[in-house]
């Protein structure tokens, strides 16, 4: 499936920025099963230096440094990309999740075990452990108790909009049982660490508008968040969307990867001056044809 995207942020300040310096994660991630056709980042004001490169992840990340005073800062990320992820393996063949756990340690496992550990916003909880333990009993298949654990976050925590912010912690969203995307992945990355699982949060964008005869998917007009859940080093790493309860397939374009929502912020940054500031942000995400390289 092929799709174009327009991801823009805007910032209006109270008073100019002198110097700001911006870290900016809006690149899509080449993988084998996804194709970047096109990509630009466009800004106003122009940068007076920009450096593009990856992060400690493997991510696409853009550096931008702006010198002169400005009232307002825009950038607009522009792309067109390719996707054709392949199915996950079949459940039942996938090995018990506790000799995942213990893979995890092993020299093969080595670029996952980071992924284990507890963060500032996805840190080990006790009510998210619990949570997850009652998908994840005794020598159940990963994938079997993972796709049961998707799918009750899917039926058993609402989505709402606006009733939560991106510092809400876990214990508070494991309370509420309702949230946006990036705090039922932050949850259930949670769980699944305290259960020793590495798991990872991943960024994105979803079609939230479906070919006809389909379900609508919850997700945001700004971005998307998903999780990764290492499966050993036979399946490697299989992502599922516990906000609609599905596999991540064709309808999800990956930005990035990291620990959590702070790795892989779209937009972050230092500025001098500035006073309070107004952000919004827009994304248009849409099926492209396949002529389409812009």
């Amino acid at each position: 499936m092929r799709y174009r995207i327009q991801h823009t942020t805007r910032y209006a300040y109270g008073r100019p920025v002198e110097l700001a310096a911006h870290m900016v994660h809006l690149r899509p991630r080449r993988q084998p099963w996804q194709t970047i056709i096109s990509e630009r980042i466009v800004t106003a004001p122009m940068p007076a230096r920009r450096h593009d490169g990856l992060d400690h992840f493997g991510n696409h990340v853009t550096w931008l440094f702006i010198d002169l005073p400005h009232a307002d800062f825009e950038v607009t990320s522009e792309s067109v990309v390719e996707v054709d992820c392949p199915p996950p393996p079949r459940a039942e063949v996938t090995p018990p999740w506790e000799s995942v756990v213990q893979a995890a340690h092993s020299h093969e496992g080595w670029q996952a075990v980071e992924f284990q550990f507890g963060t500032a916003m996805a840190p080990v909880n006790a009510d998210s452990k619990a949570y997850v333990s009652e998908s994840f009993t005794p020598g159940r298949p990963v994938l079997e108790a993972l796709l049961d654990l998707n799918n009750r976050f899917y039926t058993e925590f609402r989505f709402r909009a606006g009733v939560t912010t991106i510092s809400t912690p876990v214990s508070q969203v494991m309370q509420r049982r309702e949230g946006v995307c990036q705090d039922f992945s932050h949850a259930m990355i949670s769980g699944l660490r305290g259960i020793g699982l590495p798991a990872r949060y991943t960024s994105g964008y979803i079609r939230t508008k479906p070919p006809p005869g389909q379900v609508k998917r919850q997700g945001a007009d700004q971005s998307h968040a998903w999780v990764g859940c290492w499966l050993g080093p036979q399946h490697g790493w299989v992502d599922v969307d516990p906000t609609n309860g599905i596999v991540v397939k064709d309808e999800h374009v990956l930005l990035g990867w990291g620990r959590d929502f702070s790795d892989v912020s779209p937009v972050r940054g230092v500025i001098l001056g500035g006073g309070d500031h107004v952000v919004s942000v827009s994304v248009d995400l849409e099926p492209a044809h396949d002529g389409d390289v812009s």
